[in-house]
């Protein structure tokens, strides 16, 4: 692990410590642990984004999954 200095508001770091105190945690880990959630969060409105651009650039033909129409089971069609 590395020691980082980080500058944070006070209201902020009082926030923190009550909750650390709550989850019975240290700062350092419920920081790591916000840090890390807030990576991923990053990381899927990334692919998320990628995806609406995607579809703005190659929009969905009306018919293109009509094919797969007669394969959808949805458990209440009588046989």
């Amino acid at each position: 692990m590395k020691t980082v200095q980080m500058t944070l508001d006070e209201d902020l770091v009082e926030a923190v410590d009550r909750v650390s105190k709550e989850l019975h945690t240290s700062r350092s880990a419920f920081t790591r642990q916000a840090l890390r959630e807030a990576l991923a969060r990053y990381s899927i409105e990334q692919m998320e984004r990628r995806h609406r651009q995607g579809y703005e650039k190659h929009p969905v033909a009306g018919n293109e999954f009509s094919i797969w129409e007669e394969e959808q089971a949805w458990g209440n069609e009588k046989r």
